[in-house]
């Protein structure tokens, strides 16, 4: 075919998506590259290519992209697209029946409100009951809405952290759990079946509107997760980063007995632009700045952040060490609650889990509490389904400390639960700190470190993988590599994923692997070393890190693209 010939087709493809377009925005946008195409300008043909390169890939994270016209974007399209296919789904293989009942919640992105009447209409023209959320709400009331309402399926349209310019469409089954496979896959098959989106029913109206008693009753339930007697004395600054978190984690906080959290107010009300933030995730770099600030300024306990979904939750501290407030790691604040659920008693048949980028920490905690543990996959999805969870958590800031009334990471119930901790050592004349010191004497120094090696075209995440799969380190920072697994072929017990995770003879270990929902490689970095009694702390401590700066440092050069 010549190159004359490939832009006939491209060209003529793209005329069909947008003839087939139902929102007159896209539509434009569309006609636009395509004039611009069609005369010869090679920016917007690229362009134009990039966006008609396949329909955004439905999986277990369900749809995240860039909002903007073509198959390969959120738009319109792909979410009516996505709302037939899990219908269908859901009267076949899912085995509702032919009148499926789908909660729908949505957060305050550009086009989310859009994308769930969306959703709604799709449901109802198919014979289902849609119950839409009465505004834009956490993921976490979406995750509880399901079970509540007795749902056969959830949608959240959320993006979660990602940039402003990006949305999303997560996928819950009636457990109130995330797709796994191969649920994902015959969705996506359903998917793959609309042909053109003038075909998929809407329905105009007959859809319902959840009351504001859906809020109250999960304010109200998350509200239990803390002990009634316990201390209540602690000061919180609270940021929301522009997201949907700030009324119903204020209302939780008061709900529980707590003194309200004291604002961010250039954060506090949602805006799909994030205008303060450079990246809406309190991982980020400077993300929680304005909260340290205000922190500084009005004096407080503890500071709390949630990323604008609020399915995530952020921890600062005053670290008497650094003079300062600092940011705590997921992972510290994963041991904390995990030691906490520990000191407030726990069954026989309980078991605690998290996924196997994160520290090991919890399973010592674990162990030495005589509760089972489990290591799973990366992602709620696979946390939540853990038999008889009773506490579980990932590195990158989720917590699920209630299965019972949310089966996924929730930052509120987390952040009641860690403010009660707060308090309670706050009554003892102790700190978080203090406990993070008391769990490394125990346990041993587990200090963790990650980064991320962003790429600009996937294939460059493929090539990468295939030549540290070709070529595995043998040695690290002069420290031999004791076992590499292979994690897509199921080494170490787990379910095949891409991946690979290297065990040092010292007890390092090193994970890289692709983000499922974002341009880039991760790594993660554990070093663990033993403390020989709370006088020998601050040495551990010091000769962690600097192992830890070490391993760092090579596996920069080994995934440097």
């Amino acid at each position: 075919m010549t190159a004359t010939d490939t832009t006939d087709v491209l060209l003529a493809a793209a005329r069909a998506w947008r003839d087939d377009d139902p929102d007159p925005t896209t539509r434009a946008e569309l006609d636009t590259l395509l004039t611009a195409a069609t005369d010869g300008d090679e920016a917007a043909r690229a362009d134009l290519a990039d966006r008609m390169s396949g329909l955004l890939e439905f999986g277990t994270a369900g749809l995240r992209g860039a909002l903007g016209a073509g198959p390969n974007r959120m738009n319109r399209s792909v979410v009516i697209r996505a709302a037939a296919g899990l219908t269908a789904y859901l009267k076949d293989e899912g085995g509702v029946g032919e009148k499926p009942c789908v909660v729908i919640g949505f957060d305050a992105r550009y086009n989310s409100d859009v994308f769930a009447r969306d959703t709604a209409a799709v449901v109802v023209a198919a014979g289902g009951r849609a119950l839409l959320l009465p505004a834009p709400l956490p993921t976490p009331v979406l995750a509880f809405a399901i079970r509540h309402v007795g749902a056969d399926a959830g949608v959240m349209v959320t993006a979660s952290h990602n940039p402003p310019q990006d949305n999303g469409y997560k996928v819950y089954l009636g457990d109130g759990s995330q797709i796994v496979p191969p649920v994902d896959a015959q969705i996506a098959a359903h998917i793959d079946r609309v042909e053109r989106v003038a075909e998929v029913p809407r329905a105009p109206e007959g859809w319902e509107t959840l009351g504001d008693n859906l809020l109250e009753d999960y304010v109200d339930a998350v509200a239990t997760v803390v002990d009634p007697s316990s201390p209540r004395d602690l000061r919180i600054v609270h940021t929301s980063l522009h997201g949907v978190g700030h009324g119903t984690v204020h209302a939780a906080f008061l709900r529980a007995g707590f003194e309200a959290p004291v604002a961010v107010d250039e954060q506090a009300v949602p805006d799909p632009d994030f205008p303060t933030v450079a990246f809406p995730n309190p991982e980020e770099k400077g993300a929680i700045d304005l909260a340290l600030a205000r922190a500084r300024a009005v004096g407080c306990d503890l500071v709390i952040a949630n990323d604008p979904d609020a399915d995530r939750c952020a921890a600062a501290v005053l670290d008497p060490a650094l003079g300062d407030w600092r940011m705590l790691r997921g992972d510290e604040v994963g041991a904390l609650l995990g030691a906490h659920v520990v000191s407030r008693g726990v069954g026989r048949r309980d078991v605690f889990a998290n996924s196997i980028v994160s520290s090991r920490l919890l399973a010592s905690i674990a162990a030495a509490a005589g509760v089972a543990h489990e290591e799973t996959l990366t992602g709620f999805k696979w946390i939540s389904r853990v038999d008889r969870l009773r506490y579980g958590y990932e590195e990158a800031l989720g917590y699920c400390v209630a299965p019972q009334l949310v089966r996924d990471k929730d930052g509120v119930s987390a952040a009641l639960l860690l403010a009660e901790l707060a308090a309670t050592l706050k009554a003892q004349g102790r700190s978080l700190t203090d406990l993070l010191d008391d769990l490394a004497v125990e346990h041993g120094v587990h200090a963790t470190d990650s980064f991320s090696v962003r790429v600009s075209d996937l294939a460059q995440t493929d090539a990468l993988m295939g030549r540290l799969r070709a070529n595995p380190p043998v040695s690290v920072a002069g420290i031999d590599v004791e076992r590499t697994d292979d994690l897509s072929r199921g080494d170490g017990g787990l379910p095949p994923t891409e991946g690979l995770r290297h065990h040092l003879v010292d007890r390092s270990r090193i994970i890289v692997r692709p983000s499922g929902t974002e341009p880039k490689v991760k790594v993660y970095l554990e070093v663990i070393e033993p403390v020989a009694g709370p006088a020998g702390l601050s040495e551990a401590r010091a000769v962690a890190e600097t192992r830890l700066a070490a391993i760092r440092a090579d596996l920069e050069r080994l995934t440097a693209l």
